[in-house]
């Protein structure tokens, strides 16, 4: 154990440790709740930094972020209060896929994160470098600081990000240090190990970041953004300076400098023994990978409103710094570009997430929270969703209240947290929505419908965010039983009025509601059908417009839901001694006995487990009711 200097005097319900994303939702959730919260980084100056894209959103993420939102997280707040840009991705496609995609002013995201934080009541922020961890007797009971101050604390919460023995790589240059050239954790990776938690290394990357002034982004496609979007369902509109994003393209020419340096990229070397990202791999991986491919898209985002720099996203890289130059000039609008920041890999220690409960606690060690890229995962928006959580359950395990475990049925976060859980991770994971069984249930404009009870229900959603949900839920009730209860005629004037809008005629009688199922009509278009039509928000006409249109889709997935439920209610004790189950295979005894599954569902998705290992556990739990049925009548 750390040497003791000092015993801080004020005993904490929760400490966190990390202020990145996952740490911030962590700690504002704890203090939010009414505990006595502290929150310890290894640097004020970058709390909620974003080391990677200045950006928040896309398929999946978008999603996640409204979630955090409805349920009274701070993500969706702190994004729109300081956002550049905005864009609704994938609008020709169904409601299920669209995503919000927003660039953040990166220094602004920071500040105001950190003045929120050090204007909530309950939450103490401190600057310290956390290297251990004190337990007694397999409970967590604060930790300790490498200046040697011991902070006591009920629950700990590690987001440790890729900062656990971290490990920068540009080329040759191979050092310690976390991520943007901050100090890196490493003792605290030997005390986890001597705790029983099993680590593994990760890998993650960046591209350069490079100087506006040297772009010539006249021979750039222009993406503007779109107006009057937010993430909040909270937030009050606010004009921004809309700051356009640049597309260019890699070429042949670019491909070759890589290809001629292939032999002095870390990835190839043998240097960086971590494993990558799969869905974001490094450009010197694409150009080998995808051979016969002979351009690939490079963004140009904007990291703020005060600087001239400039994210070049699609091109991360760990090739020496004087490749990433020569490579970058081969590209239409960089050919005298100048690097302010080299790309750069880095590696980290990470849990293996099966050691998890799914509600985030470690199964080593009582009292113990994990979340965010110390679980394996990639992204802002999936370690903020899993802090969240892990605060969530921090302090109803302190109210010895039941558990916040979110359905795969209920939120992306759910699906996020039980895919770590129940299957764990072998690169890091990315939220994708295929990933979503019910994804047309779990769009980004509903998730206030799904999860705002339950934030308001735990102590989180605050008084007037529910007040404004309610209402909005009150006039989307109002406008389907409005919809439902007027008849439309077939008169000469409403079939003409439909030709006008490039619709069907009307045959017979119906209400608005069949009206309005059409796909080419909006809920603005039946005002000429129906003059008397209330008006509402935008956001309650969207409502209406997907729960009209996509009724038949929606109704099947609530079926299959249903079917999921029965599955999910049937609770598995932690006392099953799989190992004892002969009749099931071997592997599949082993997986179970390992994960401890809560459910029958969960039990069905773990790796290695077939439909009749399911089968071979469904006659042992109807075996011993019945058992237990006979014991019950002889009493």
């Amino acid at each position: 154990m750390k040497k003791l200097v000092y015993e801080y005097p004020t005993s904490y319900d929760v400490i966190v440790v990390g202020a990145g994303h996952a740490g911030c939702e962590a700690g504002l959730a704890a203090a939010r709740m009414g505990m006595k919260t502290l929150i310890l980084t290894i640097s004020i100056d970058h709390v909620a930094f974003m080391p990677c894209n200045p950006s928040l959103g896309g398929p999946a993420k978008a999603h996640i972020v409204r979630e955090i939102d409805a349920l009274g997280g701070e993500m969706g707040l702190n994004m729109d209060a300081t956002t550049i840009q905005i864009r609704m991705l994938n609008t020709r496609k169904g409601p299920a896929v669209h995503a919000l995609r927003a660039q953040a002013d990166k220094k602004r995201y920071h500040s105001r994160m950190r003045q929120v934080l050090e204007n909530t009541s309950n939450l103490d922020l401190k600057q310290a470098v956390v290297e251990d961890i004190v337990i007694k007797k397999g409970e967590v009971k604060g930790v300790i600081t490498r200046t040697g101050i011991y902070f006591p604390g009920n629950k700990v919460i590690l987001t440790t990000g890729t900062f656990l023995r971290g490990k920068v790589i540009i080329g040759e240059a191979i050092y310690e240090s976390g991520p943007n050239f901050q100090y890196p954790a490493n003792e605290l990776s030997r005390k986890l190990i001597e705790s029983g938690i099993i680590l593994r290394r990760f890998k993650t990357g960046t591209p350069p970041r490079v100087d506006g002034l040297t772009l010539d982004f006249n021979r750039m496609e222009i993406q503007e953004g779109d107006k009057n979007l937010r993430f909040s369902f909270f937030s009050p509109e606010r004009e921004y300076q809309d700051i356009p994003c640049w597309l260019t393209y890699t070429n042949l020419d670019t491909h070759q400098v890589i290809h001629d340096n292939i032999d002095r990229a870390p990835l190839f070397s043998g240097d960086i023994e971590g494993v990558g990202p799969r869905y974001c791999p490094s450009i010197e991986d694409k150009v080998t990978r995808f051979r016969d491919k002979e351009r690939h898209q490079v963004f140009l985002e904007p990291e703020g409103l005060d600087t001239n720099e400039y994210y070049v996203a699609g091109l991360s890289t760990s090739l020496p710094y004087d490749v990433q130059l020569r490579y970058l000039r081969t590209i239409t609008g960089l050919e005298n570009v100048e690097i302010i920041r080299p790309g750069y890999a880095i590696e980290y220690d990470c849990l293996n997430p099966t050691q998890l409960k799914l509600t985030l606690e470690t199964k080593a060690i009582r009292g113990l929270y994990t979340a965010g890229q110390v679980n394996g995962t990639s992204g802002y928006e999936e370690a903020a969703g899993q802090g969240l959580l892990a605060g969530i359950n921090a302090v109803l395990a302190l109210r010895g209240e039941d558990p916040l475990i979110l359905k795969r049925s209920q939120a992306y976060i759910g699906v996020l947290i039980d895919d770590l859980v129940t299957k764990g991770t072998n690169e890091p994971y990315r939220m994708l929505t295929s990933r979503a069984e019910y994804r047309l249930i779990l769009r980004q404009d509903n998730a206030d419908l799904r999860l705002s009870e339950i934030g308001h229900s735990i102590g989180l959603l605050r008084d007037e965010f529910y007040q404004k949900f309610k209402t909005k839920r009150e006039l989307i009730k109002a406008g389907q039983s409005y919809l439902d209860s007027i008849r439309v005629n077939p008169t000469t004037e409403i079939r003409e009025t439909l030709v006008e809008l490039n619709s069907g005629e009307l045959q017979k009688p119906v209400n608005l509601t069949d009206i309005f199922r059409r796909p080419e009509l909006s809920y603005d278009d039946l005002k000429r059908l129906d003059p008397n039509l209330p008006d509402f928000p935008s956001d309650v006409k969207e409502q209406l417009a997907i729960e009209t249109k996509y009724r038949g889709y929606i109704d099947r997935q609530m079926s299959q839901i249903e079917a999921f439920r029965k599955m999910e209610e049937k609770r598995l004790s932690e006392n099953l001694d799989y190992l004892r189950m002969e009749n099931m295979r071997k592997e599949a005894r082993e997986k179970l006995d390992k994960i401890k599954p809560t459910s029958l569902g969960q039990a069905s998705r773990i790796s290695g487990v077939s439909p009749a290992d399911i089968s071979v556990l469904m006659i042992y739990l109807e075996k011993g009711e019945r058992e237990n049925a006979q014991t019950s009548d002889k009493k």
